[in-house]
């Protein structure tokens, strides 16, 4: 009678005939029967007890065989559809199929340890790949005081990228060869390149990266340097690039460098520019306003920083000085000045040549305006007009004349020149008398002249005694008048005497002419 062969849980596995010898499974199952089972039954306990020990994969397994796998001397174990490890973890180049979670597997390229978690092989170690090491480490550093300092280094590719200790400490010299771009470690975390005389800048590219909630310094700066919406308090001077700063939720106000060395304060929104300044009652007061076409004083306004246009337009515009007393400007060019000046260095006049700019001189310098002397004269070579009055009493005409003559000299026609002194008795030729200070002067340009009065009131030389409208002519003494008795043909009067003198010495008396 045929054997029917279960499974432990109760499965039937297979049928045994009689007197036959099943080969369904790895170990051979004896029919009834059967002659010679007792070499078969021995072998199969033998392959019980090696575990079926080669290596090779038993080829019938069913689920829980176990396999020693004598190839890579693992105890193997059969699922139902592979071969697994009884224990440790599978080895192989690329990651195994299969996997349950729990699994391990040895990468055995990059000789690292994965675990299989359900989904996915999770590396549990090295975190080094290849031959080089890239891991965190926990170490101890001796500082220059050869304490030991325990630290985490971060490793990549064996090189120390940054320190985190509890502490701040030197490293001892014997150490630094270990950590090259060291030299300090702080508390909290180093990176490499972050020496003492670099002033906690990292002289390489190591950085942070990622968002940071504080810092002592920005670009190796303190954040004292840094501009604060309040209570900035900077201990050196703040630069800022050509480009400036803008003001304004549209850059309105902008303060920049332009063609490398030139300010500009600009408006760049508007056409108007206001300054203030707090006066002596702390109240803000606007000087003066800069529109697009010119500066103009300020409102005579509190100032609101909530005003609008419209309530400066309807503010009355302050009255402002340019300059003081004591702090004036020293020069201001304009094209024209409309108002009233107290005073001026030049001012524009026309010129047969063009406008010029003339300034005032109490002498008579070209192209100067005249201005008054202390005793209130004006000096003028030339006076061009209608005079109303002079103050002086003779008309008078430059001659050409032999020699210079002292004033009061009588003259006539002759000589080398156009005139000359009289020197005889009733000369038909007498012209005039040589003036003091002429009330008119005609040819007042001839060069190497002689003023010659010709009317009105003048000194002259006489001799020999006179009477009030006495007849003077001329007399045999070189220059000088006579009065005479008689009345003389009228070619021969020189003049009459306005006083009377009974000197006979010549000297000077008033005559008219």
């Amino acid at each position: 009678m045929a054997y029917i062969i279960n499974t432990y849980n109760t499965a039937q596995l297979t049928v045994v005939e009689d007197g036959t010898i099943d080969q369904t499974t790895d170990i051979k199952l004896v029919g009834k029967n059967y002659a010679g089972y007792g070499e078969i039954q021995n072998e199969n306990f033998i392959f019980l007890l090696e575990n079926f020990a080669g290596n090779n994969e038993p080829p019938k397994a069913i689920v829980g065989q176990i396999w020693y796998d004598s190839a890579n001397s693992r105890l193997k174990y059969y699922d139902g559809s592979k071969w697994r490890l009884a224990g440790g973890s599978e080895v192989a180049e690329t990651p195994p199929a299969g996997a349950v979670e729990g699994d391990f597997w040895w990468d055995s390229v990059n000789e690292q340890l994965y675990c299989w978690n359900g989904s996915e092989y999770i590396l549990v170690g090295p975190q080094g790949v290849g031959d080089s090491v890239t891991q965190f480490q926990s170490r101890t550093i001796r500082d220059a005081n050869n304490v030991a300092r325990p630290v985490i280094v971060s490793v990549i590719d064996d090189e120390v990228i940054h320190v985190i200790s509890s502490v701040e400490f030197y490293i001892a010299i014997e150490e630094l060869p270990n950590y090259p771009g060291f030299d300090r470690i702080h508390n909290g975390l180093t990176l490499k390149n972050t020496v003492d005389s670099t002033a906690g800048q990292t002289s390489t590219t190591h950085r942070w990266w990622g968002t940071a909630s504080n810092s002592d310094r920005l670009g190796g700066l303190t954040a004292d340097k840094f501009i604060q919406t309040d209570g900035a308090s900077f201990s050196e001077r703040v630069g800022f690039g050509d480009d400036g700063i803008a003001i304004g939720n549209s850059d309105d106000l902008r303060i920049k460098i332009i063609n490398d060395n030139q300010v500009l304060f600009a408006n760049e929104q508007g056409a108007n520019i206001f300054f203030q300044v707090r006066d002596i009652n702390n109240n803000l007061r606007m000087p003066f306003r800069m529109i697009d076409s010119a500066i103009l004083p300020g409102y005579d306004i509190l100032f609101d920083p909530n005003a609008s246009a419209a309530d400066f337009s309807a503010g009355t515009v302050r009255a402002v000085d340019v300059g003081a007393a004591a702090a004036p400007f020293q020069n201001m060019y304009a094209t024209a000045f409309k108002g009233v000046a107290d005073s001026a260095v030049t001012l524009s006049v026309n010129s047969a040549s063009g406008t010029i700019q003339a300034a005032a001189d109490i002498n008579a310098v070209p192209n100067t305006i005249a201005a008054r002397t202390a005793t209130g004269d004006i000096n003028a070579n030339v006076f061009f007009g209608t005079a109303t009055s002079a103050r002086f009493a003779d008309l008078a005409e430059m001659y050409e004349a032999d020699k210079e003559y002292e004033p009061g000299t009588v003259l006539i026609f002759g000589g080398e020149k156009e005139v000359t002194a009289s020197d005889r008795l009733m000369s038909y030729d007498v012209i005039g008398v040589v003036s003091t200070k002429p009330a008119h002067l005609m040819n007042a340009e001839l060069y190497n002249g002689v003023a010659v009065a010709l009317r009105g009131r003048v000194p002259c030389l006489v001799k020999g005694g006179v009477k009030k409208g006495s007849v003077l002519v001329t007399s045999d003494t070189p220059g000088v008048a006579v009065a005479t008795d008689i009345m003389p043909h009228y070619n021969t009067i020189v003049g009459r005497s306005l006083v009377e003198d009974k000197d006979t010495e010549i000297r000077l008396i008033e005559i008219v002419l």
